[in-house]
């Protein structure tokens, strides 16, 4: 897991795992996507796929590059704990706005029988 962190805490590679959500590509693809010389595109995919997060395979003369989403379910598990704690605050904070929305209606009738 913390490999896993590390390797998507760099921006790139979350640009390029983003990319690859939509469905497996090239390198020459990717490499489109950021401000980088395509060997740096290669070192930020060789990270991705050492912490199993992209598959690669050749088809002709390209490597195709894919998501693996089964780390990233690991992760997703990892993150269900807190993310309890932000439905609780936002159930709160829904509950809230709703007693304004209704203070602000009981107001604005009692404004027009005045």
């Amino acid at each position: 897991m913390d490999t896993m962190l590390q390797a998507i805490s760099d921006e790139s590679r979350r640009t390029l795992l983003a990319r690859l959500r939509l469905g497996p590509t090239n390198v020459t693809e990717l490499a489109a996507l950021l401000p980088i010389a395509r060997p740096g595109v290669s070192r930020h995919l060789r990270v991705l796929r050492e912490v199993g997060l992209v598959d690669v395979h050749s088809e002709a003369q390209h490597r195709i590059y894919s998501l693996r989403p089964e780390p990233l379910q690991e992760l997703d598990e990892w993150l269900e704990e807190y993310r309890a704690l932000w439905e609780h605050r936002l159930d709160a904070l829904h509950t809230e706005v709703a007693r304004g929305k209704k203070s602000e209606v009981a107001r604005g009738k009692r404004e027009k029988r005045e």
